[in-house]
């Protein structure tokens, strides 16, 4: 009995101490069981033998949601209208919005603000602040307010191109004014497009998730269980206007581009390859002996362009950007998404069945290297007279051999509307002083008092003449 003793508590011990090892030292992510299948259940005898199946590890997402839920806010718009007798109407909408800096800036939908008198932004705490807004960008259907706050709680941008189908993700916002509702879902698919954008430059490359999203959820976040931004949740598909299982939204590496871009410039700065593009269907892979039905196909190339400087041409299929493989428009118009003009990219494409490389400098819409201005003394100048200008690109100097502005819209009963000057103007002088750049254009114009006569100079670049325009400051 003796010799006994001490071999059963050295066994004890012995066994406590891989307990511990094992416990401290590997992840317990996945449990092994094993299971006799009744014979019955199997399409072959030798399946009724033992047989191994992986048990995914319980997924927690109590700590994800209070960590998000104070930094997803109730957003109220309040949009003011009038009618025949002069009296104010008030009509309100809300939606959500995701605290991304603890100074108080907020990303939320610009389909949430579009049109808003009044903002109001309600915290998860209940505390009530008016928020103004930076800056919207209807292309990608984002847009960012402020509050004049400190010290406030804010999410963690999380990498979304490492984000995989068929992972956990939770929903987090104010549907139907159900403040700080959290559904869970799993990632469906990436790069989807839906359609739902109308402008020429949209960008639609949603995540789509199962998570439940319902109308007032809209500008809330979407986060992994580890309580990371994903993305910002837009929009659903829905015959009756409510949750059917589909919901999409804006991956977070296009939302903190476009955060940066308006809470820096207040407008977004897009840099564009400059061509037409259509995915790469069947007949192309058989007719250009492509490896695969992944691609990019370019149907034009517009003259003067980023791409066209770069030398591609017509036909070309882009297969890459920067060493990442892109496969459809939607992926494409992500990734250059996420790039200003002037920044240089290295693109792969497919010509006469070789594979080639370029470097290319993106250009914004205009066909210009440089970010555009957006000052407030700008958009108060611009407001006044109902015209956006731009400065000339070096391709337009060089073919026009003259300096200047171009006019690149006009708002309708404005100042510069009433003088039946047509959006392509290229002013050259404003009361004979030559201009040569919009910051030039915006000081001589203030320098001129109020109520005298302006007269602007310049031509159209398809015609010859001298165009004269008169108006009063």
């Amino acid at each position: 009995m003796k010799k006994i003793i001490p071999n059963i508590l050295l066994s004890v011990f012995s066994a406590l101490i891989a307990i511990f090892i094992y416990s401290n030292f590997f992840e317990n992510e996945r449990v092994i069981v094993e299971k006799d299948l009744p014979t019955k259940y199997t399409n072959f005898a030798e399946s009724s033998k033992s047989e191994k199946y992986v048990v995914a590890a319980p997924t927690d997402f109590v700590t994800a949601a209070n960590k998000v839920t104070s930094s997803v806010v109730h957003i109220k718009s309040l949009t003011k209208s009038y009618d025949w007798w002069g009296g104010s109407n008030y009509a309100s909408s809300s939606g959500s919005g995701v605290i991304v800096s603890d100074d108080g800036y907020i990303v939320t939908n610009n389909h949430v603000v579009e049109g808003a008198s009044e903002l109001e932004v309600t915290l998860n705490d209940k505390r009530t602040f008016p928020a103004r807004l930076i800056g919207t960008d209807p292309t990608t259907d984002l847009a960012l307010l402020k509050v004049d706050q400190k010290s406030l709680p804010t999410l963690k941008f999380a990498d979304s191109d490492k984000a995989r189908i068929g992972e956990w993700v939770l929903a987090v916002g104010n549907p139907f004014s159900l403040t700080s509702t959290v559904t869970a879902g799993i990632i469906s698919a990436k790069g989807r497009n839906i359609e739902i954008l109308e402008d020429t430059y949209a960008i639609e490359s949603f995540i789509q998730t199962d998570a439940a999203v319902n109308p007032g959820n809209s500008g809330g976040a979407l986060v992994n269980t580890n309580g990371d931004l994903v993305g910002i949740n837009t929009a659903i598909i829905t015959k009756s206007g409510r949750y059917e299982g589909y919901s999409f939204a804006v991956p977070a590496n296009l939302v903190r581009k476009v955060v940066s871009d308006l809470r820096e410039f207040g407008k977004v700065q897009r840099g564009l390859l400059n061509v037409r593009i259509e995915d790469v269907n069947a007949t192309m892979v058989e007719e250009l002996g492509l490896p695969s039905m992944e691609g990019i196909y370019i149907r034009l190339v517009m003259p003067g362009g980023a791409a066209d400087e770069a030398d591609m041409k017509n036909g070309d299929v882009i297969v890459g950007i920067n060493d990442k493989k892109v496969k459809s428009i939607p992926e494409l118009q992500e990734i250059i998404g996420r790039f200003r003009p002037g920044d240089k990219i290295s693109l792969s494409y497919i010509r006469d069945g070789k594979n080639n490389k370029t470097n290319i400098v993106l250009k914004d819409k205009f066909g210009s290297t440089e970010i555009a201005s957006n000052s407030a003394s700008e958009n108060s100048e611009m407001r006044n007279l109902g015209v956006e200008l731009r400065n000339l690109t070096k391709d337009e100097k060089s073919r026009i051999k003259s300096n200047g502005v171009k006019v690149v819209s006009i708002m309708r009963n404005s100042k510069i509307d009433r003088t039946n000057m047509e959006p392509g103007y290229v002013i050259t002088k404003v009361n004979e002083k030559s201009i040569k750049s919009v910051e030039e254009f915006i000081t001589t114009m203030k320098s001129i008092k109020k109520g005298t006569k302006v007269m602007l100079e310049g031509f159209y670049e398809d015609y010859p003449d001298e165009y004269f325009y008169a108006f009063s400051r």
